[in-house]
């Protein structure tokens, strides 16, 4: 048989596989059992990671080097966040049939996600990052399940940080209740629900201790 005529027809068989999302069908192309399991427990890692984030930032790394990605990992970690370069095919296959679907068009090319529970910190880590370093490009990502282009990111970066916004909550704890409910139906207030679960608890926790004192 022409190897053209072979190419062609492994590369329609590979479509076809793809399109009916087969991928132990897929990867069976001369790829092992223990390489099938490998890429069946990435594609369950990256679920999970897309699941349980508070943010998702998708970047193109192309360029850095291997300096610079270990200079970034350090800064992220002081965030409590991380940075994981992915294979493009099975972050794709993890979101599909997820209402987090809608950033899959952001994966192409050399992409890096950047991860955390708190959607500020590894924000701003990112968008710093991206200032100083010409290879490193935010290309959008995930606010829990909603699509965030890079203008998304770079405006989430300048909020303040989940520990900030705690911490400013709890001080105006012992403030006089008349302006303790006034700070709680603050846009800070909004901005935590928005956030994530923890902060959502946290609102409602001190929504709730101001409406005792109010009936005392």
């Amino acid at each position: 048989m022409d190897f053209w005529v072979l190419s062609r027809e492994l590369d329609q068989c590979r479509s076809y596989c793809e399109r009916n999302d087969l991928i132990e069908a897929r990867d069976s192309y001369g790829a092992s059992p223990v390489e099938r399991a490998q890429k069946v427990e990435m594609v369950a890692n990256l679920k999970e990671i897309f699941q349980d984030a508070g943010v998702v930032v998708v970047t193109h790394y192309s360029g850095l080097s291997v300096g610079d990605m270990g200079d970034l990992r350090g800064k992220l970690r002081e965030a409590d966040a991380r940075l994981k370069v992915i294979k493009n095919r099975l972050a794709k296959l993890a979101l599909e049939g997820t209402e987090m679907e809608g950033v899959s068009p952001l994966l192409k090319g050399p992409v890096a996600i950047v991860y955390a529970k708190d959607p500020v910190g590894a924000s701003k880590v990112a968008v710093d990052y991206a200032k100083d370093n010409e290879n490193f490009i935010v290309l959008g990502g995930l606010l829990g399940a909603s699509v965030l282009d890079a203008d998304g990111i770079t405006a989430l970066s300048k909020m303040p940080s989940l520990d900030e916004l705690r911490a400013s909550l709890v001080g105006v704890l012992n403030a006089p209740g008349g302006k303790f409910v006034r700070t709680l139906n603050a846009p800070a207030g909004g901005f935590v629900t928005a956030l994530d679960g923890a902060g959502h608890g946290l609102v409602n926790a001190l929504r709730a201790k101001a409406a005792q004192g109010e009936a005392a």
